[in-house]
């Protein structure tokens, strides 16, 4: 009887697998179809097949219908985890606007390679189902959107949509719970006004989203920053013993794939922080705007999911998934609905009626479930991709997050090297970073910088990281820096 490895096809598999590891085809590459390669090696199409069914048998390649075989993600970071942060957690006064203005004009200016702003390209939206939906709208229902006033509290047929969309992975949500807004961001400061005021103090997991930081400036009140770990996100014990020490009025996090560490916290730490925080009376303002992305099997939990008190304000939008320019967003905030409600009347008297009437009709027809598959496929093997592209590119001494859903890679250099003069050298040639000294109201991360792995991996794309890492060479041979 053989033995499975004297097998052409086991030979076959060994070589395409080698090709994959050192870089000849990348997480995302289509391979040679089953006839390129008959024709290329003189073998049977059967070897072929079979070395493709060995090769997704050990994780390395999957098979897509009708289009043939790809590169899996990658399945481990090629590069060291980031360390996390030690520094001591004390409440500070936040002093980033003026930096992030000027570098936030640049994230998305049409002219510039996106690799800081966490947008995902516009090939990956629905934009033609989007169109349909929009074109299917009868005169009658445009007159009715555009002559009159949406309830405050939302588009109605939006909340209900919403309301269906949410179950499993939030408590049981109503229609009359749930807030529309205009984008995540303003379901966030309508929360955070809800709960707390000026010179009270708000505690964020760090590094932190930067418009989180602009918005407690804006408001007048204090940051407190938690540092969390790259992969298990803040930790339950000290966050107990932060807020034993301190005047907490608020919590602001981003537990699913946090922006910009990318880390999950998982539901027994979820429960732990929700029981401390519920027992002090500290409402938790959750960002879930990545929930969606993930990489895995299954959605990771939410704070709202566990909370039986009403104390966790709930925030999204589709502005990562569907379409940003749609402006659709929401909270669910609990026993502070009438407070937000009333916030949000002072500000604005109704919501985009027809943009909400499109999102709920899409969410409807079932679309979204077929679309959000697809892109969480797509940002993954970008991901991987990308992952890739600084391991080739960047100094050895690089450390990067690798994580389970999201957006974004977080990146740490040499202590030495300062990302806001990456920033302004790669801006010269119209590529965009996000520094790291943004993410923070003290200066602890400006050896890090986040990229986007919401972008369609294309040479352009490759490009751009690649001079990237030129520029950090650069940076660490001025610097007297070791490379290699």
């Amino acid at each position: 009887m053989a033995v499975q490895g004297n097998f052409r096809y086991v030979a076959l598999a060994d070589e395409i697998q080698e090709n994959i590891l050192n870089g000849q085809y990348r997480p995302g590459d289509k391979l040679p179809s089953l006839r390129q390669l008959h024709n290329r090696l003189g073998l049977s199409v059967s070897t072929i097949h079979q070395a493709y069914i060995e090769l997704e048998k050990r994780g390395r390649i999957e098979a897509k219908e009708k289009s043939g075989f790809y590169v899996r993600a990658l399945l481990k970071n090629p590069l060291p985890t980031p360390r996390k942060d030690s520094g001591t957690a004390r409440p500070s006064r936040v002093k980033i606007n003026a930096l992030a203005e000027t570098i936030l004009s640049d994230l998305l200016a049409d002219n510039m390679l996106q690799l800081g702003a966490a947008v995902a390209s516009r090939e990956l939206m629905p934009i033609k189902q989007l169109s349909r939906i929009m074109k299917s709208i009868s005169s009658k229902e445009l007159a009715q959107s555009i002559a009159t006033y949406d309830p405050c509290i939302g588009n109605t047929e939006l909340r209900a949509a919403l309301a269906k969309q949410m179950l499993g992975y939030a408590c049981p949500v109503l229609p009359d719970d749930i807030v529309t807004t205009n984008g995540c961001l303003e379901a966030v400061s309508l929360s955070l006004r809800a709960v707390a005021e000026p010179g009270d103090t708000i505690l964020v997991e760090s590094p932190v989203f930067h418009c989180f930081l602009q918005l407690i400036e804006d408001l007048n009140m204090y940051v407190l920053e938690l540092p969390g770990c790259p992969d298990s996100g803040m930790d339950p014990d000290a966050f107990t013993a932060i807020v034993s020490a301190n005047n907490i009025k608020a919590c602001l996090l981003n537990t699913n794939f946090q922006n910009p560490l990318g880390s999950v916290m998982s539901r027994e730490n979820k429960e732990k922080v929700l029981r401390t925080a519920s027992a002090a009376g500290i409402p938790i303002i959750e960002d879930d705007i990545y929930g969606d992305i993930y990489f895995g099997s299954t959605r990771p939990s939410t704070f709202k999911a566990m909370d039986t008190d009403g104390n966790v304000l709930y925030c999204a939008s589709f502005s990562k998934t569907l379409a940003p320019g749609l402006r659709t967003g929401w909270t669910v905030p609990g026993r502070f609905r009438d407070k937000v409600v009333r916030l949000k009347l002072n500000t604005q008297l109704s919501c985009p009626g027809i943009n909400h009437r499109v999102t709920a009709r899409f969410l409807e027809t079932g679309a979204y479930a077929r679309h959000i598959r697809r892109l969480r496929n797509q940002v993954k093997t970008q991901a991987s991709a990308m992952a890739m592209a600084v391991a080739d590119h960047f100094p050895k001494d690089t450390c990067l997050t690798f994580p389970r859903g999201g957006m974004m890679l977080w990146l740490e250099l040499n202590p030495a090297v300062d990302t806001m003069e990456i920033f302004h050298r790669a801006r010269a040639r119209n590529v965009s970073i996000l520094p790291g000294r943004l993410c923070s109201s003290s200066d602890r991360y400006s050896h890090c910088l986040r990229l986007n792995c919401g972008l369609q991996w294309r040479p352009a794309v490759e490009k751009g990281v690649a001079l990237l890492g030129r520029i950090v060479r650069e940076i660490y041979k001025e610097k007297g820096l070791q490379i290699s």
